[in-house]
């Protein structure tokens, strides 16, 4: 690996790239709906990444995006772990699969903690996939008592 750079707003539609295949990795979706969520994703990505509400670190090799990450800064109320009006929430973690297992997620992780810490943040959100799992645990990251109803 050359290097883990910083997104900026013309990383949006690679970003959105890297998102899809995370999910159709996961086999999550169908293609319809993959397609109707980075439609919808691009936009708001280049919105966030322009105005810092979003944060995305890409790593390169030979020219090439092998891997991403984010970190979406959300209006959250203030909370007993944290008074700040705001919540990092980590997302759209992609490695390619020829650049899986050398530690790029790791180091992506470490950076986008360290850019959460950086803006004061002392708690930080995400949901891990199976694959992300045993990652984010060895960082210390922990269950929690959320739940999700999904509405029809």
């Amino acid at each position: 690996m050359e290097a883990i750079r910083h997104a900026t707003p013309d990383d949006a539609v690679l970003i959105t790239q890297h998102r899809a295949k995370m999910f159709g990795d996961n086999k999550f979706a169908t293609p319809e709906q993959m397609d109707a969520m980075s439609l919808a994703h691009e936009p708001w990505v280049r919105k966030r990444l322009r105005d810092g509400r979003y944060a995305g670190v890409i790593a390169e090799e030979n020219g090439e995006a092998i891997a991403s990450a984010g970190v979406f800064f959300a209006d959250f109320p203030p909370h007993w772990m944290d008074a700040e009006p705001m919540r990092p929430y980590l997302l759209n973690f992609y490695t390619a699969p020829a650049a899986r297992g050398r530690g790029i997620a790791k180091q992506m992780l470490q950076m986008l903690i360290d850019e959460c810490r950086s803006r004061g943040a002392k708690a930080i959100t995400l949901h891990a996939s199976k694959f992300g799992k045993p990652i984010y645990e060895k960082f210390g990251f922990e269950g929690t008592n959320e739940m999700m109803l999904k509405l029809k």
